[in-house]
């Protein structure tokens, strides 16, 4: 691995990862071009990640786009390889600070226009569809969608061309051989981009820790085709809303065993609506709303809704805990997860697991059954991927550090002749020359927080951690011009267990009695004397030390 020293080069092809390195998800990765005060620069995806149980009350974060918002007049466009959430989810909220062309494929599109609709941009951002295979040029670059195959219609990777030099980057891909539905893989495509000469092969390193190859949806199809045929009474499928060949295979598996079809989840709906637009699930049939679920004969409906990662207000949890207003399961009935637990979510996954087992619901999860399969490629599919583009480097994006790691010392062992381990904000010299980490630059995240966006690190999700772990006291004091107290001190807790209140409310009056008159005149020594007198009362009874907000006021 190289090390890394300050940048001086000035006509280089370089690549500034601002989201997806390191993590799974918030995929964002700038391309630049040219000296560095006029360099021009190509973003590939904006995507989000998802909030866990560290960030309460955070729903979506964001990378921060810093760096290239400073730079934006030089951004010459922004290139969506897919429609997964980790991808573009987060065009709709930074795209007014970028405020550049989108370039994408029609299902890509069609999911984007529904984001953008919800937040009034529907009619503001320059969406530019451009089809599987296409190539076209953004600015100085010139681009290329060759297709993959993925958990989603049309995914690509993106084949960018430079005076510089020339990268493929890899996108989200496995290598399927008999997709369900859309464009196979295009090894003769990469075979020739091979032979052109590729400097950089920035790829994938989700699923490297796997040997062999994943298995084809096909093989999940037909499984899932068994399991609906022997269900005797009401099943349920759960899965990713975006996954529109599960969609596709689930449904079909109904249709087969005669069983109507019930959709449950917006989101679902929602990427069922966008893939009829582009052609897909035309042969599905029609769906069912939710209200017709109890009116069917058990053996004669399916229900297909999103939860599959433990989603308190989704679907599936809501029916596990019988609070759904239309949709009930009864002893017997079966849910099957269609679906691998992304990792952070376990806790949530199992919760509904459990409640389904207290409803007497059989489960069925991809532990069980053939009922998943990833969207990633394994190593022989990386080995295969290498062999036909033969890069002169391998940069592993799209993993957490173990991804990373393991992926350099696959491809270094593959003989992959150049590879480096970066973070976001690594600034890395792609062409000319070795590939080597040569600045850093600021990266960092945002969080949603409501209809806002707000810092992650400073912003109110550690605020709330602090308040989940040791509750709040409130103090009001009331004092005159002399410094009296002009009523009892007030003390609200919340958070804390019952019975503390007069203990510390004793506190907060020996505080403020034992301090000398001269120096009640000054605001901030008061509120520090009276806080630290509270904090220290509840770490001597409780062991903990609540966050403590103290109001004074002068008459």
């Amino acid at each position: 691995m190289n090390a890394k020293k300050k940048f001086d080069h000035s006509n280089d092809l370089v690549l500034l990862p601002l989201g997806g390195v390191g993590e799974i998800g918030m995929n964002c990765y700038c391309y630049g071009i040219g000296p560095v005060e006029s360099r021009e620069w190509l973003m590939v995806d904006l995507g989000v990640k998802f909030g866990d149980e560290t960030e309460p009350g955070i729903d979506i974060v964001l990378p921060e786009l810093g760096t290239i918002i400073s730079e934006r007049r030089r951004l010459s466009g922004l290139v969506l390889t897919h429609a997964h959430e980790d991808h573009l989810g987060a065009v709709a909220w930074l795209w007014p600070q970028l405020r550049c062309p989108v370039y994408c494929t029609p299902f890509a599109a069609a999911i984007l226009a529904g984001k953008l609709k919800e937040r009034g941009l529907d009619e503001d951002v320059p969406v530019r569809i451009k089809a599987v295979g296409s190539r076209f040029a953004v600015g100085s670059f010139n681009l290329e969608f060759v297709s993959v195959t993925h958990s989603i219609p049309e995914p690509t990777a993106v084949l960018i061309e430079t005076k510089q030099g020339r990268v493929l980057h890899s996108g989200d891909w496995k290598i399927d051989r008999t997709p369900v539905m859309g464009d196979h893989f295009d090894e003769r495509r990469f075979r020739e981009i091979g032979e052109l000469g590729v400097d950089a092969l920035v790829c994938d390193s989700t699923n490297v820790l796997r040997q062999g190859f994943s298995v084809s949806e096909a093989e999940v199809s037909a499984s899932l085709w068994r399991i609906v045929a022997e269900a005797k009474g009401r099943i349920a499928i759960t899965t990713f809303a975006s996954h529109v060949e599960r969609i596709s295979s689930a449904v079909a598996a109904a249709r087969k065993a005669g069983r109507e079809v019930v959709i449950a989840g917006r989101a679902m709906r929602q990427t069922i609506e966008a893939a009829r637009t582009c052609g897909y699930l035309r042969d599905a049939g029609s769906f069912l709303d939710e209200e017709a679920f109890g009116y069917l004969p058990p053996d004669k409906i399916m229900l297909l809704c999103t939860g599959s990662q433990g989603e308190p207000r989704a679907a599936i949890a809501r029916i596990a805990e019988d609070t759904h207003p239309n949709i009930a399961l009864d002893e017997g009935d079966l849910v099957v997860f269609s679906s691998k637990t992304i990792p952070g979510n376990e806790k949530a996954v199992s919760a509904v697991h459990n409640n389904l087992a207290s409803l007497g619901v059989d489960v069925i999860t991809s532990d069980d059954a053939l009922v998943h399969t990833s969207g990633h490629p394994r190593q022989d599919e990386l080995k295969l991927l290498y062999g036909w583009l033969n890069p002169r480097a391998v940069i592993p994006m799209h993993g957490e550090p173990r991804h990373l790691l393991r992926h350099v010392e696959f491809a270094e062992a593959s003989g992959i002749g150049e590879t480096l381990m970066a973070e976001n904000g690594d600034l890395i010299r792609l062409a000319p020359g070795p590939a080597q980490i040569v600045d850093e630059m600021p990266a960092g995240r945002l969080h949603v927080d409501g209809k806002l966006i707000v810092p992650a690190i400073e912003g109110p999700a550690r605020f709330r951690r602090k308040l989940s772990f040791a509750g709040i006291v409130v103090v009001s004091l009331v004092i005159d011009a002399k410094g009296t107290l002009v009523s009892d001190i007030e003390i609200v807790a919340d958070g804390l267990p019952a019975g503390l209140d007069e203990k510390l409310k004793a506190a907060a009056d020996e505080a403020y009695e034992s301090m000398p008159r001269p120096r009640r005149q000054n605001d901030g020594t008061i509120i520090e004397m009276v806080r630290t007198a509270i904090r220290r009362a509840a770490d001597a009874e409780w062991g903990k030390k609540p966050i403590c907000q103290v109001l004074l006021h002068r008459l």
